[in-house]
């Protein structure tokens, strides 16, 4: 992350110089989109420290919340630093007239992309590998992941690329018509992407910092799991949410049959506690709140004897 972070000071610096040679407003939002992901580097950095310090009284749960604290002020780095600065630039861009000198914008560009598309590839890589392992979908796995570690990059390589790609069809259609609108109009559309990015990012982030539950197929091992101990009658409760990328809280209220002594249901939930330990993919911290009764439906709870006596 530390050598992204430089390569992306480099290549900013670089777009940063071909845009005041040049004059484009797109190669200038292209700028303030590396200086925006260079801010980005620096808070997922901040946002891995944080969290890996170990638990303690305070935080009994460890510090993993930290990433998504750390990833929504990426986002807002993102809407502030690039997208505002893109947008301002390209109106500006419209309202005055200059002459372009665009050979630096295009080399730049193209040492520029085969620079991001690389870090893009390997992104995506990275990611359809951990969805392969999950046997998901590679969407669905982005979209699912309580990792937004993951989703940042391999977002932020996205439009890094798509950037690069807007850039250069407003730099070239800016000299083949000889309109200064185009180079303006793909520094505002520069800036409308990184919004976008920055919103979806913001929204990720926000629903894990309020406790997202687990994902349907994690609680669906969960449930099979509880349930297919000897001694649980039935599932009564499951309650889930991350509290990090690699920690899970897990919650259930169970009926227990009513052969089962005290120590007997201290060992059936060490049992339960090992087995989840085993088949997912997070530490879970496993709560169990056990009771010898099943909970009655209203229609049971309001039957009298004198009906069930009917019955039989």
């Amino acid at each position: 992350m530390i050598i992204a972070g430089v390569a992306n000071i480099v290549v900013g610096l670089a777009k940063l110089a071909a845009g005041i040679i040049s004059g484009s407003s797109a190669m200038l939002a292209e700028a303030a989109h590396s200086a925006a992901d260079t801010l980005n580097q620096v808070f997922l950095l901040t946002s891995l420290r944080q969290a890996d310090r170990p638990a303690d009284d305070a935080h009994p749960f460890g510090h993993g919340q930290e990433r998504y604290f750390w990833s929504l002020l990426a986002a807002f780095g993102i809407f502030i630093a690039g997208a505002g600065f893109s947008i301002f630039e390209g109106l500006l861009s419209l309202t005055r007239s200059h002459s372009e000198s665009p050979l630096a914008a295009y080399v730049t560009l193209a040492v520029a992309f085969v620079a991001e598309g690389t870090s893009f590839a390997r992104a995506f890589w990275q990611v359809r590998g951990e969805a392969h392992g999950s046997r998901e979908k590679t969407l669905r796995h982005v979209e699912s992941s309580p990792d937004i570690t993951v989703k940042v990059n391999l977002f932020e390589d996205s439009a890094a690329v798509v950037g690069l790609i807007l850039a250069g069809l407003g730099v070239g259609l800016d000299q083949l018509t000889g309109s200064h609108i185009w180079d303006g109009a793909a520094s505002i559309a520069i800036g409308v992407l990184l919004i976008v990015v920055a919103v979806k990012l913001g929204m990720d982030s926000r629903e894990l910092l309020i406790g997202r539950a687990a994902d349907p197929e994690v609680q669906k091992l969960i449930r099979e799991e509880i349930e297919s101990r000897p001694g649980v009658d039935a599932l009564l409760e499951l309650r889930t949410m991350h509290m990090g990328p690699d920690d899970i809280i897990v919650a259930a209220r169970v009926a227990l049959s009513d052969e089962i002594r005290a120590d007997q249901a201290e060992d059936l939930a060490d049992e339960i506690d090992r087995r989840l330990s085993e088949k997912l993919p997070m530490k879970p911290n496993v709560f169990i709140d056990p009771t010898q009764t099943r909970v009655t439906s209203p229609a049971e709870a309001g039957r009298s004897p004198a009906q069930d006596l009917a019955e039989a």
